[in-house]
């Protein structure tokens, strides 16, 4: 029974990605800084690291088959100060050099990493796109933020290949599900009524649905043709008016109020990350589409729909 490795498994995809994982009959390692231990899943187990310390347990790499990296600090979750964004650089960075580290000195059977990246290596749409369907994956990276973040998080994982596995690197458009994230903050509003459209709402979306997202690291660890970079979206991108109103009416029915929120608004509220907020960014999914990969949820009105109805299943 193969062996994965997750790094950031006990954040929102980690825990989805856990669940697809156990089903199909892997066993799972989950590392993170805290011991944690849990009887109900005998097909997980759980391993500690400290990254600033440079220290991993070396019966977990020992162990693992296979590695998902997804660690990383969120993005989105706290005002991007001159210190919050070196926290966001240095969880990425330093988590690859110490997985590097220890791939170099443990004896291990590892023959894949599977990375996290994201969609945040591409800046804003040009007018009219540089490609029919979007960025693609050989665009070079934006300079602003995100951009050098992306860059410099995938530049780090090159070691991988010199030690010889084969590396996936997944650049991950905005991800739906139940759980949390961005889909949590389009319903906050809705429990009054509101229909938060952000800005004008025709910045473009580049999104996938979680179990998407989580079936296609899965694909990528057992297709041993699949290296280099891949964009993880689904093949429709949509507008931010379109998806919160379909979000409203399949919540709301026709009780609610759309309205937009001001750019002003958001920057003082969000800061520097109103700039991601308002960002048009429409991303190609031909290459990952071109190796067999199938979409469970391609449309926005597919995914919107199976994730309330699972939510009012809960």
């Amino acid at each position: 029974m193969p062996v994965v490795l997750i790094t950031g498994g006990t954040g929102l995809i980690g825990k989805n990605l856990t669940s697809h994982l156990v089903a199909k009959g892997y066993q799972v390692i989950i590392v993170s800084r805290k011991s944690i231990r849990d009887v109900e899943k005998p097909l997980v187990s759980y391993s500690t690291w400290n990254i600033e310390e440079e220290k991993i347990e070396k019966n977990a790499i020992a162990k693992a088959d296979y590695i998902i990296h997804l660690a990383g600090a969120a993005v989105m979750d706290k005002r991007w100060t001159k210190k919050y964004k070196q926290e966001i650089i240095d969880s990425r960075i330093k988590s690859t050099n110490l997985l590097i580290k220890a791939l170099h000195d443990i004896p291990n059977h590892v023959k894949a990493v599977i990375s996290a990246s994201a969609i945040g290596w591409y800046g804003s749409d040009h007018t009219p796109l540089l490609h029919k369907d979007g960025f693609i994956e050989t665009d070079p990276a934006d300079e602003n933020f995100l951009g050098e973040t992306c860059k410099r998080w995938e530049e780090s994982l090159h070691p991988v290949i010199q030690l010889n596995k084969r590396l996936v690197k997944f650049r991950f458009g905005i991800v739906l599900s139940i759980e949390g994230g961005a889909l949590a903050e389009f319903k906050k509003p809705l429990r009054f009524g509101i229909a938060a459209i952000l800005g004008s709402g025709k910045q473009i979306i580049s999104w996938i649905h979680a179990d998407d997202l989580c079936r296609m690291l899965i694909y990528a660890l057992e297709n041993e043709q699949l290296s280099e970079t891949y964009n993880a979206v689904a093949p429709l991108p949509v507008n931010n008016k379109k998806l919160i109103l379909k979000l409203a009416k399949l919540i709301r029915g026709q009780f609610y109020i759309p309205v937009h929120v001001p750019k002003f608004v958001l920057k003082l509220i969000l800061g520097e990350r109103c700039i991601e907020i308002l960002k048009s960014t429409t991303v190609s999914n031909e290459k990952i589409k071109g190796t067999g990969f199938t979409f469970l949820y391609p449309t926005i009105d597919a995914a919107l729909k199976e994730l309330t109805n699972k939510k009012n299943q809960a």
